[in-house]
């Protein structure tokens, strides 16, 4: 039976120590505490970053959390706490706090369902199926004389790849043979997009195509239906776009309930 009392009694203790333990401020400075849940919501927010908790972390986070706390103090001495413009702003700073936690509670609570998102895929799919998709190999050089030498030496039996790493001044496609992949309408600038759509599978422009840059010889490698990203590749982002509409509309609607005088 006493045994038993002891046991009990040694638990309690035990517990009683773990819970002031979990309690006991990071430091005291100048008699004011700085509480451990301060240290935890900064070692939260650093391991959303990738940083690993170590005691030499926590070391440096308690040290800058004494220096701030020290200035602080100091400024609140000096009266600076009692200053307007920074009340207003310690005012909007914790309206800012409250908003971020609105939204993030809002995600939280509110996630769109499986089917929503498949069905908004679906949509942007047939969408994007009814336009093409190009694969393109252009060589830019700066004069038109340029320009018909290379279609020249085409005609020749030059490979279209070759001549580009070798003439091209377009740096974003040389190394790659003047290829651009996976391009749609209106991503070249007018001139280039339509010579290019021009072409049939396979064929050169056999003028210099002007532009902004300079001249352009133009290769259509290949043409096909926009096949765009798969439903895991764009899941979150349709997740995001959902809540974020979802969102717009309960603000819209408080703010229509809100009495502004």
């Amino acid at each position: 039976m006493h045994t038993k009392i002891f046991a009990s009694a040694l638990v309690a203790a035990l517990l009683a120590g773990a819970a002031v333990a979990a309690d006991k401020p990071v430091a005291v400075v100048n008699g004011v505490a700085i509480p451990q849940a301060q240290m935890d919501f900064i070692l939260k927010q650093l391991a959303e970053r990738g940083a690993k908790d170590s005691p030499e972390l926590r070391a440096k986070i308690r040290d800058d959390m004494i220096t701030k706390e020290v200035i602080a103090q100091e400024a609140a001495k000096k009266g600076l706490s009692k200053d307007a413009d920074v009340q207003v702003e310690a005012a909007m700073a914790q309206q800012n706090v409250l908003l971020k936690a609105f939204v993030q509670n809002f995600q939280k609570t509110n996630p769109i369902a499986e089917e929503t998102l498949k069905a908004e895929y679906e949509r942007i799919k047939a969408e994007a199926a009814s336009r093409k998709e190009y694969s393109v190999r252009h060589i830019l050089v700066k004069t038109e004389a340029e320009a018909n030498a290379v279609i020249a030496e085409l005609k020749k039996g030059k490979k279209f790849a070759d001549l580009a790493k070798a003439k091209s001044q377009d740096p974003g496609s040389k190394d790659n043979g003047g290829l651009y992949d996976k391009v749609q309408q209106g991503q070249f600038v007018p001139e280039f997009d339509e010579a290019m759509r021009k072409l049939a599978k396979g064929q050169v422009t056999q003028t210099p195509v002007k532009t902004q840059y300079g001249f352009h010889v133009i290769k259509l490698e290949d043409v096909r239906a926009a096949q765009g990203p798969s439903f895991d590749e764009v899941k979150a982002g349709l997740q995001q776009q959902a809540q974020g509409q979802a969102l717009d509309k309960l603000i819209a609607d408080l703010r229509a309930k809100a009495k502004v005088e």
